[in-house]
């Protein structure tokens, strides 16, 4: 373990911490808004099922990300350290002003700015790409129509139910945050282990890409301690400025959300949580009612998501090349 490979793993561990901050409010928004859970409780609950997701579910999304992306010899660990750092930057902006942006976006994008100019977009393996970059737009569109549908399927079974019923859904939730959380840990966790194992490949400390169980077990305790400190500007943002989430909302968009993320784990497609979530939310309340949606706070958060990709892509670039300029760090790169 050379300095270089431990400040990479520090790095990775800090976008995971953030990633974890950033997007608990994915998951906790509308338990905690439809008052299911205490804001605590939920955070708790759902940092312990974002440790054990991982462990439960597979690797398929740290394959993705660290083995079909970019060609592993042709790359520096300086590459991964402009590309991490990017990220975290943009984790950090997008945190402080409460805006929900996709930490998955973040580092996509800091990966192809970093690679590009460290190594030539050549490098770069189109056909992963792909896979990633049509998971990452395709399952928003998904999270909408599911939770559209979801929603409209449960008004017509519950259609003749008595208001007792939000009871129901306000207890049921303990199983769709559960299934939730569960998916999350699974999903955006796998992408830091993904980093830091390409960058053991890199470094030589493993001959092949193969996730250590230290690396899982890393991976996995930071995003679910930046889960358990919680994101409390973006909750707001989720959990009411689309509209008042009742009991039902949240139960609906919980559980749309959980199979939305989980199925692309399963299959090795990295998603935003913000985007497959935020989808969620607005699908169950257009399903209601469209104007029920406020579209301004929408359209905001969906000018956020467009401009991720090509914001971090030039600021890891951009990161990378001061890097190769500063004497004291050519040993890293």
């Amino acid at each position: 373990m050379t300095p270089a490979i431990l400040t990479l793993i520090g790095l990775a561990l800090i976008f995971d911490f953030l990633n974890g901050l950033h997007d608990s409010s994915n998951i906790v928004a509308t338990m905690i808004s439809s008052r299911a859970f205490r804001p605590q409780t939920a955070l708790g609950v759902t940092a312990i099922a974002h440790f054990l997701g991982p462990f439960l579910f597979g690797v398929a999304v740290a394959k993705t990300i660290g083995d079909e992306v970019v060609q592993a010899h042709t790359i520096t660990i300086g590459v991964l350290f402009a590309a991490l750092i990017g990220a975290i930057i943009w984790n950090l902006v997008t945190w402080f002003f409460g805006i929900p942006s996709s930490s998955s976006h973040a580092l996509i994008g800091g990966v192809i700015g970093a690679v590009s100019i460290g190594a030539g977009f050549d490098v770069i393996e189109l056909e992963g790409l792909e896979k990633v970059l049509i998971a990452l737009f395709i399952s928003p569109l998904i999270g909408f129509v599911l939770g559209f549908l979801v929603t409209r399927i449960i008004f017509f079974l519950a259609r003749a139910a008595t208001p007792r019923i939000n009871t129901f859904f306000r207890r049921s939730q303990i199983i769709t945050a559960l299934a939730l959380a569960f998916s999350h840990g699974t999903n955006d966790a796998q992408k830091t282990m993904g980093v830091i194992t390409l960058g053991l490949v890199i470094s030589g400390v493993i001959p092949g890409f193969k996730v250590p169980i230290w690396v899982i077990a890393l991976s996995a305790g930071a995003i679910a301690l930046g889960t358990a400190f919680g994101g409390w500007r973006l909750i707001k943002t989720l959990g009411g400025k689309f509209y008042k989430i009742r009991p039902l909302h949240g139960f609906a968009s919980q559980l749309t959300s959980a199979m939305v993320i989980l199925g692309a784990s399963l299959i090795g497609g990295p998603v935003s949580t913000t985007q497959v979530v935020s989808s969620a939310i607005i699908g169950v309340g257009s399903s209601e009612r469209i104007s029920k949606v406020r579209w301004g706070v929408a359209e905001e958060i969906i000018t956020a998501w467009i401009i991720t990709i090509p914001s971090t892509g030039l600021m890891s670039g951009g990161i990378y090349w001061i890097m190769t300029n500063i004497p004291a760090l050519q040993a890293y790169l």
